[in-house]
């Protein structure tokens, strides 16, 4: 219940607008409805199949909704916390060593691993996007389920009460025993063949499967004690006996789960095979050891991800708003003491105790591709890359909490194992009940009430969306819409007849494409050009380079003032000559201090490009539009924003406007590895109660995160007058 209300309630709403990373799921899912088939959709820096497919499906029924994008995935993380319960029981409903029962131990793993995934906030949070990584715990947890409860019923014997048949479990014969445990092994391989399609971290599974099957061929024995006698389960039980070599049925185990994964694993492996490069997409970008984001330190770098990665278990959480409640841990305190206390009697035991040691090696190897990737623009942790390694990670929580308890009846009390557990597992039960009490109220109140949830899910994308479907279908207006990488969001969701042209200023000839895209409409009258507000989709200098344009090639007919955007809506659009920012560029040479040089300047009013000579004869009540041409150094690590002050003649500052400088492309000056000119485009409406006379147009370039200004080698002067502006009466 209390999973169900945290995974699904107002699913429908929350998060607010859809994810540009779950719209690029969406347009592939469309992809698949219309026949196009893949194991592997390369856009976006690739993913994997599943995800898409699962939508697909969803879509087929619900229609393109974001419910219909995450309602799979909800499932999915629901689905992982039953799994976990089932794989928790399996694990330890029976002794390592004799095969006793031990139900109550059994549920209070179980419960307690399931119960703690089912309440988590990070959980919740990502389980309710449609991240492609949440398929990765369901899967990896219910194969080793299938494989375990396979393996198990092979190798007990399971007498009959007289002795004469053997019988399993549950009652059934040898022979119908041995026959379950081939299908269950088919199964656990199948579960392992569709890894692949989850999550890119997947990859590092067939090293878990690989490492845990070769433990079980090393035999070990108690140090100074004779064979037979394996209660204790200390340390020293250390000592290596022999080396063994599989039997027999073992290789046919071992051949069936990997014939059966190998032939589910088929076609995305076919199809690396044949891309190569879409193998490392993505994690080529993201490789810590990279120098261009190791920074010369890889060593340094690398331990600082470890250390990250330590302190999500109790101390710091993800910083990304689609992961999690900022900063806060994978683990509270009280998680993350038992947390590391199962870690701790995890590798005390690990000889004598394959779930043990199951859960080590999987923390291990499931957390490992987070800490070798980094980003440049984040810090660890970093949740949705360690999610395969989150049910070994509450499991753990269990074993620190089993283990403790166990220490403290054995010394304290009498009480039977039965009795202990039923006691452990009531205060557990509370605890996490109060946990789902505070994941509640921390998720749809204080996560999906904060202004930055607008911002990372472009929740202003809805409001348009039913905006424009209003819109008539006859072609006389066309919408222009800014989103850098959300248009997958928008071709999703998006159904209505209104001609509408995302753009983005990294496309090759900015202007004369939006020209040549506006020609092409039979009865254009008006086109509407959206501005965002910057606190919910960030678009770059966007706004201002349509802003010039259409003050170039229109007239501005007014204004919409929505929530989170403005619509800006033209006529009288000049197409009958091609669209240009402007014609040329004038060569003006300014070389800071900071690794920067302005190297060019055009400005004008309307569609008239004024001439460089000084002064610049302006109409008062027309905007100015400015082209700036700068130059940065290959080294350069700042970024940099300019500051336009308008001066009268007597040096009294009137009007001041200020700009992060951005390439077309949306990376900073100081990004790495980028250089090259590149334009800066600003429209500047100057106050209308300007009197006629000569004016001065000064810059300031300065550091966006010190504030403090660079200044002109040779002059050593931050200011710089690049115009001298004459207003003249309007006409």
């Amino acid at each position: 219940m209390t999973v169900s209300i945290l995974r699904l309630h107002r699913l429908s709403e929350l998060p607010p607008g859809l994810h540009h990373d779950e719209g690029t799921h969406g347009v592939n899912a469309l992809q698949v409805l219309q026949g196009e088939h893949a194991a592997f959709f390369p856009e976006n820096n690739g993913r994997e199949g599943m995800i898409v497919y699962a939508i697909a499906l969803a879509t087929a029924f619900l229609g393109r909704t974001e419910l219909a994008v995450r309602l799979p995935t909800a499932l999915i993380s629901a689905g992982t916390v039953l799994v976990l319960f089932w794989l928790g029981w399996i694990l330890f409903r029976r002794d390592e060593l004799g095969g006793a029962p031990t139900p109550w131990r059994g549920l209070f793993f179980a419960g307690t691993g399931a119960g703690l995934l089912a309440v988590s906030l990070g959980q919740t949070v990502i389980g309710r996007t449609a991240l492609r990584g949440s398929y990765l715990p369901f899967f990896l947890s219910l194969c080793l389920a299938l494989l375990w409860w396979g393996w198990s019923h092979a190798d007990r014997p399971f007498p009959s009460s007289d002795g004469s048949t053997e019988k399993g479990p549950e009652g059934l014969s040898a022979q119908a025993a041995k026959a379950g445990t081939w299908w269950r092994i088919a199964l656990a391989g199948g579960c392992a063949g569709l890894l692949p399609y989850t999550y890119i971290t997947a990859r590092f599974t067939p090293v878990l499967f690989l490492l845990f099957g070769l433990s079980f061929l090393i035999s070990w024995r108690r140090a100074g004690d004779r064979a037979g006698d394996r209660t204790d389960l200390g340390p020293r039980w250390s000592v290596l006996q022999r080396l063994r070599l599989p039997t027999t049925t073992e290789w046919k185990k071992a051949f069936v789960f990997v014939a059966f994964a190998g032939a589910a694993a088929a076609p995305i492996l076919l199809h690396f095979i044949q891309n190569p490069d879409h193998f490392f997409l993505r994690s080529a970008q993201t490789w810590v050891f990279d120098s261009e984001r190791n920074l010369g330190n890889p060593l340094g770098t690398f331990l600082g991800n470890v250390w990250g990665y330590v302190l999500a278990f109790g101390f710091r959480g993800d910083l990304l708003w689609r992961h999690n409640l900022v900063g806060e841990p994978v683990l509270n305190l009280w998680q993350a003491f038992f947390f590391w206390l199962g870690v701790g009697a995890a590798v005390w035991r690990w000889q004598a105790r394959p779930a043990y040691r199951l859960l080590l090696l999987w923390l291990a190897l499931l957390i490992l591709p987070a800490v070798v990737a980094r980003e440049l623009t984040s810090v660890p942790p970093n949740t949705i890359r360690m999610i395969g390694a989150i049910p070994a990670i509450y499991l753990l929580v269990a074993v620190g909490m089993w283990e403790a308890f166990s220490y403290l009846s054995k010394r304290f009390s009498q009480a039977t194992e039965a009795r202990t557990g039923a006691v452990f597992a009531t205060v557990v039960g509370l605890a996490i009940l109060f946990q789902g009490a505070y994941t509640y109220r921390d998720y749809f109140h204080r996560w999906a009430s904060a202004p930055e949830i607008h911002r990372a899910y472009g929740a202003g994308w809805t409001d348009l969306i039913q905006v424009v479907n209003e819109q008539p279908s006859d072609g006389s207006a066309v919408f222009l819409v800014p989103g850098y990488l959300w248009q997958y969001s928008f071709e999703y969701l998006y159904q209505g007849d209104a001609p509408v042209h995302l753009v983005h200023t990294a496309m090759p000839d900015f202007a004369r494409q939006i020209g040549s895209a506006l020609a092409a409409s039979e009865s254009l009258s008006e086109v509407k050009v959206v501005d965002w507000s910057n606190d919910v989709i960030w678009s770059g200098d966007e706004d201002q380079r349509l802003a010039v344009l259409f003050d170039k090639y229109g007239r501005l007919l007014g204004t919409e003032d929505y929530t989170d955007f403005q619509i800006r809506s033209y006529t009288g659009i000049s197409l009958d000559r091609p669209w240009t920012l402007y014609e040329y560029i004038d060569p003006m040479t300014v070389n800071y201090d900071g690794g920067i040089s302005l190297t060019g300047f055009a400005a004008g009013q309307g569609e008239e490009q004024l001439a460089a000579q000084l002064p610049l004869h302006l109409k008062a009540d027309s905007p100015l539009w400015l082209a700036l041409q700068w130059e940065t150094a290959p080294e350069l690590s700042l970024d940099y924003a300019i500051s336009l002050r308008l001066h009268d003649a007597e040096g009294k500052g009137l009007f001041q406007e200020d700009y992060v400088l951005w390439r077309p492309d949306h990376s900073s000056t100081g990004s790495e590895g980028v250089s090259g000119p590149f334009d800066s485009v600003h429209l500047l409406s100057f106050p209308t109660d300007l009197p006629p006379g000569a004016y001065e147009l000064r810059m300031v370039v300065y550091d966006t995160e010190s504030l403090k200004p660079t200044v002109e080698l040779g002059v050593w002067e931050a200011e710089k007058t690049i115009a001298h502006l004459q207003f003249s009466e309007s006409r």
